[in-house]
């Protein structure tokens, strides 16, 4: 089950199957994806919180469904990988919205891939990461090895991959895995605070920000400083860049209304 709840401009997205630490049928992922594209899309959102109830954050794909299938064709993983995992991230990084995971305990396989895909990451100290795949013998998927490398280095990367080690908090915070490592007890109001200070930020410009910071690690230095500059030449057509350059101006305090 997925809560959804929107409040003061903010998308709380719950996952609510703590019997299960939250591992994701293909229906809630499929949920998910919807949230993310709606919140995207929705002028009214400007900040999203992915968090979960219980002891966990996300336990990975639900794969209590039974072993592997024997009647499968060249080709059907890799379409299950493309429609499913990969979409959910997909879904999190193209979102035009700023997007905060609040962790509240473990986050495994693609539950950890999620939190990583997210803008921003507050764990509670009971926070655990862990790359599962390789304790079933699987390689791993929802973008993994295109993410952590990214975040933190082919090195150390492999080491979790290869290992398949659970990571504390502290330690996935020295990383650079997560933002802030709050105690548990103030996990919901740090994810707030933080959430209610994007959405009375500029929140095209955030938008614009992340597609440009997302897109860096992907382009050369002449690609990304022409999308720098279109970037800027789009932004400026906004009312709260227009409003940035008025307050400066006028020495007072922007008001930004998202548009």
């Amino acid at each position: 089950m997925i809560l959804h709840t929107t409040t003061d401009h903010v998308s709380w997205i719950t996952l609510n199957r703590p019997e299960a630490m939250n591992a994701l049928t293909p229906d809630q992922r499929d949920h998910l994806i919807r949230l993310f594209e709606e919140a995207s899309a929705d002028p009214d959102v400007r900040a999203v919180v992915v968090t979960a109830t219980g002891r966990g954050f996300c336990a990975g794909a639900d794969l209590r469904g039974g072993g592997p299938r024997t009647d499968r064709v060249a080709g059907d993983v890799a379409r299950v990988i493309r429609q499913g995992a990969q979409r959910l991230i997909t879904a999190v990084l193209d979102c035009e919205k700023p997007v905060i995971a609040a962790v509240n305990g473990t986050a495994a396989g693609i539950g950890a891939h999620l939190a990583y895909a997210c803008d921003l990451v507050i764990a509670a100290e009971s926070a655990r990461f862990i790359e599962v795949f390789v304790r079933r013998g699987l390689v791993p998927d929802g973008a993994g090895a295109y993410l952590l490398p990214r975040l933190i280095g082919p090195q150390r990367a492999k080491e979790l991959m290869f290992f398949g080690d659970a990571l504390t908090a502290a330690d996935a915070e020295r990383l650079g895995l997560v933002n802030r490592v709050v105690p548990d007890e103030e996990l919901e109001k740090t994810a707030r605070t933080w959430a209610e200070r994007l959405a009375t930020g500029p929140t095209r410009s955030i938008a614009l920000t992340k597609q440009l910071v997302n897109a860096s690690l992907d382009t050369d230095r002449s690609t990304a400083l022409t999308a720098e500059a279109t970037a800027q030449e789009i932004n400026m057509t906004t009312a709260d860049a227009q409003e940035g350059v008025t307050s400066f101006v006028e020495r007072r305090g922007p008001e930004f209304h998202g548009r």
